[in-house]
């Protein structure tokens, strides 16, 4: 579900912002934002990663972090030289984009990470992941559907938000995002496995692109302190903080978030 294709067809566009969702979301999670972007004037490119969103494939179909991420790193192969994008990750999103920096560092002006997961340079991509679940042991998943979708022998340990779990991660979002959302997610997974046997993420790709990292104060699954760790661990050259954000900014507080990318775009332009 890509939006705003066609705005600056055809020639150099710098204005172009692509917005990657978190597990089990699709591009559906970004409408009040990209509705925000759109009407200022930005190309804005949402897709659904593989098996989310409105995408044809199924969760079994998928073997790999890569796979998953597959409609991202298409769309970076399309764009044209002269051409640099803004890539935005929220969540587990954060470590889709880091991918596609790794791969396309030349096309991405800057990255942002939305109370997003952000490796280093340094560990494998499963290392912030494991971080966090050392961080929080007691992390109440609640009604969280694990390892029931897809091929357990051979595919990646599946995950399936439920309805207490999403409560925590639209807190201060408006209840009728988080009734939006009960009825659109979909199986997705952590690919912790996968994410473990990769290399680190170089410091010539992934290492090279400017980050910015967007804090969500009230996060209630990626608390704020988190958050900042994974800023000391891997520092960004921007640090900017919603105060009043959930798991969810793009339906807590959307004009902030929107006005936290606009800027990065204007800076980048």
């Amino acid at each position: 579900m890509n939006y705003g294709q066609g705005m600056g067809h055809g020639s150099c566009n710098n204005k172009h912002i692509i917005l990657v969702h978190g597990a089990c979301h699709g591009a559906w999670s970004w409408h009040k934002v990209t509705t925000l972007l759109m009407s200022a004037g930005y190309q804005v490119t949402v897709p659904d990663l593989a098996a989310s969103g409105v995408d044809e494939r199924r969760f079994g179909d998928l073997r790999t972090f890569t796979d998953y991420s597959q409609p991202l790193l298409d769309i970076l192969a399309r764009i044209p030289p002269c051409e640099r994008v803004i890539l935005v990750g929220h969540s587990l999103g954060g470590l889709n984009i880091a991918l596609a920096m790794d791969r396309f560092p030349e096309k991405i002006a800057a990255a942002v990470f939305v109370t997003a997961f952000m490796p280093d340079s340094v560990n494998p991509p499963s290392y912030v992941i494991d971080k966090h679940k050392e961080e929080k042991p007691m992390l109440n998943w609640g009604d969280t559907q694990f390892g029931l979708f897809g091929d357990e022998d051979e595919g990646p340990a599946s995950m399936l938000f439920g309805t207490e779990f999403l409560s925590k991660l639209y807190t201060r979002s408006p209840p009728e995002d988080l009734t939006l959302a009960r009825t659109l997610v979909r199986p997705s997974s952590a690919f912790l496995e996968d994410l473990a046997s990769m290399p680190p993420f170089s410091p010539s790709g992934y290492g090279s692109v400017e980050k910015i990292y967007v804090v969500c104060a009230q996060d209630e699954v990626i608390r704020e302190g988190f958050q900042r760790w994974m800023i000391e661990n891997n520092p960004v050259k921007e640090v900017r903080e919603l105060e009043d954000a959930d798991h969810m900014p793009m339906f807590s507080t959307p004009k902030q978030l929107f006005q936290c990318l606009s800027d990065v775009a204007d800076a980048c332009a």
